[in-house]
């Protein structure tokens, strides 16, 4: 294959897979040409396309920014890819972070890449995008000091909520999941608890678990007035909600966290890429997120690794995926 080619990941039919080949469009002035190192696999986002999940009515605004095609199939999807500048407008083997595609060469705009900081390894940043998920999770809670907060569903977005509030002076963190997490609490310097024996009267509560029960779980943690935000995205899955109960006689609250949007209070200053390029910084200086990062595997093998990745029970948190070249 030249350097004017490329190869992508491309979702084809219901669980299946394949690498397709692929011209390079020409570098224009403004461009550059990045060469993938690792891309991740979000795992929630990207089974729900696998399975053809996203809801017909949302075909259009749930577009990954670099997606080609269409839902349900044949599309080339994902945001998670970190490489090295090969030519371009920026200058060469500058690493870099793109929501680009499984794909080993692309060519974007030199605006929609950001540059990797100082000491942070390339293979941790494939953390970007669920960091800034979980960023933006954590304003629109607006947790603060001495808070108490319970996170329901220890996947990557819930461990990585988990670990921005414990950074924040004087709050107590729960992390709650039906697996054991209590390794992965421990690393992130959070409590662990089983739903059975987690604390209640939180001030803020996380649902990521992408369970119905998850969501049951979190309503019935949260004290009087609280707010359960709800970071799981069901696609075309009906949920129960249990609005029984406490959930009037408390005055709870549910609300959505979406990553699409900076929150309404931080719009007139937050761009998204000042936001992107605060996930970065933050994952400079963690070393301790790199307990995430529990599964790995070759460009080659992933359309094999895809389906098998979306039938883990979550047993898998992050799947990073390494490009020729990367030993």
């Amino acid at each position: 294959m030249t350097e004017r080619q490329a190869t992508a990941l491309w979702v084809v039919g219901p669980g299946r897979a394949e690498l397709r080949t692929e011209a390079l469009p020409a570098l224009g002035p403004g461009d550059v040409q990045v060469r993938a190192v690792w891309s991740g696999v979000s795992r929630g986002s990207e089974s729900l396309v696998l399975r053809g999940g996203v809801p017909e009515a949302l075909h259009d605004s749930m577009r990954a920014p670099f997606q080609a095609g269409a839902f349900p199939w044949p599309v080339k999807y994902g945001y998670v890819s970190v490489g090295l500048v090969e030519a371009g407008a920026m200058p060469g083997g500058a690493p870099v972070f793109c929501l680009f595609p499984h794909q080993d060469r692309y060519v974007v705009p030199a605006q929609s890449v950001v540059p990797l900081p100082t000491g942070l390894p390339l293979e941790r940043a494939v953390l970007a995008a669920n960091l800034e998920t979980a960023v933006n999770g954590v304003w629109d809670a607006a947790v603060g000091p001495g808070d108490r907060v319970c996170v329901v569903g220890a996947g990557v977005v819930g461990a990585l909520v988990a670990w921005l509030c414990a950074q924040i002076p004087g709050t107590e963190v729960e992390l709650v999941d039906v697996v054991d997490r209590s390794e992965l609490a421990a690393r992130l310097g959070v409590r662990f608890a089983a739903p059975a024996d987690a604390a209640g009267d939180r001030d803020r509560v996380f649902e990521a678990s992408g369970a119905a029960s998850g969501l049951a779980t979190a309503l019935g943690l949260a004290g009087v007035e609280a707010e359960v935000v709800a970071l799981s995205w069901y696609g075309d899955a009906a949920v129960q909600v249990p609005l029984g109960a406490a959930f009037h006689s408390q005055r709870l609250v549910v609300r959505s966290s979406q990553v699409g949007r900076v929150p309404a209070a931080r719009a007139p200053r937050w761009t998204l890429r000042r936001r992107l390029a605060l996930a970065l910084r933050l994952l400079a200086n963690a070393p301790a997120l790199d307990a995430l990062l529990d599964s790995e595997g070759t460009f080659a093998d992933l359309p094999g690794d895809l389906p098998r990745l979306a039938d883990s029970s979550g047993r898998v948190l992050c799947h990073r995926v390494r490009y020729p070249g990367e030993d």
